[in-house]
């Protein structure tokens, strides 16, 4: 290296400097401020919802609109030892490992399939929203939306429908929620307009109606208050980490050892070859 082309102690430290970019924390010695606000005003005065806003979005929300992330929030957090992550978070503990690491394990797993329905929901709505923008009707903008979906993922629509519920309990609470939000303009009310036309599209194909889920509610209010749709699991995964740390730690303190999925008392299938010798080898 030329002498002409060495850095400089000044410039060394202040590449250094940007290499961690942040808009998020300003922390020094004695000091913490999340974007711009002073942690010790912070608490005490905002709630868990609020920081999760404030942490994402940059700014404070509104008390309407922090209560409606809070209610989607609460909805979502369990659904019975039977949900895989559950489940495993739940037989990680027996085996022995510490609570972070039995979370770890479970939020793992929360994937496209398990987990994922409200970001892919999210997604479409989006798709709506965005051929409404150029000029489709609302009818339209959803059966494109459908179409395109399908297309590309196959004919299970996230956010609608449900393995164990015929009518998902907390989707019609939350809707309720959305629309007492829009009545006081906290909320635009398209993408409840959108979930909704999604469910009469299905019902009208099927023949049957596919009530909304909790990931489709969900995925109505986070779009209702503006998320991304790339935020959506992220959002469901702050939610299901209470449930998975509350069930790691019942099941801690019920004891238990190398418990698997299923009592020994239940056997699995093996569709295998019958039992056979081993050839000689020569």
């Amino acid at each position: 290296m030329k002498n002409s082309d060495a850095k400089t102690s000044d410039e060394i430290v202040r590449e250094a400097e940007a290499w961690w970019k942040t808009e998020i924390i300003d922390i020094h010695p004695g000091k913490i401020a999340m974007r711009g606000y002073p942690i010790e005003e912070l608490i005490g005065a905002i709630s868990f919802p609020q920081m999760i806003w404030l942490m994402v979005r940059g700014d404070l929300p509104t008390a309407e609109q922090s209560s409606l992330l809070e209610a989607a929030l609460v909805a979502a957090v369990d659904h019975g030892p039977q949900a895989p992550s559950i489940a495993i978070s739940r037989m990680a503990v027996t085996c022995g490992v510490e609570l972070n690491n039995a979370m770890a394990s479970a939020i793992n797993v929360l994937a496209g399939i398990h987990g994922g329905a409200g970001q892919q929901c999210m997604e479409l709505y989006a798709d709506a929203a965005r051929r409404m923008e150029q000029g489709a009707t609302l009818e339209d903008a959803v059966e494109a939306a459908l179409d395109a979906y399908i297309a590309e993922n196959g004919k299970v629509i996230p956010g609608f429908g449900h393995r164990f519920h015929p009518i998902d309990p907390r989707s019609g609470k939350l809707l309720e929620l959305v629309e007492a939000a829009r009545a006081k303009g906290v909320v635009g009310g398209l993408y409840s307009r959108i979930g909704q036309q999604v469910e009469a599209i299905l019902e009208r194909r099927k023949g049957k109606r596919i009530p909304m889920n909790i990931d489709g509610a969900t995925a109505v209010i986070y779009a209702e208050l503006g998320f991304a749709p790339e935020l959506g699991r992220g959002l469901f995964i702050l939610s299901r980490s209470v449930g998975i740390l509350a069930h790691a730690w019942e099941q801690s303190q019920q004891g238990g050892r190398i418990k698997g999925p299923m009592p020994k008392s239940i056997p699995y299938t093996y569709a295998g070859p019958a039992r056979r010798a081993v050839p000689e080898v020569k």
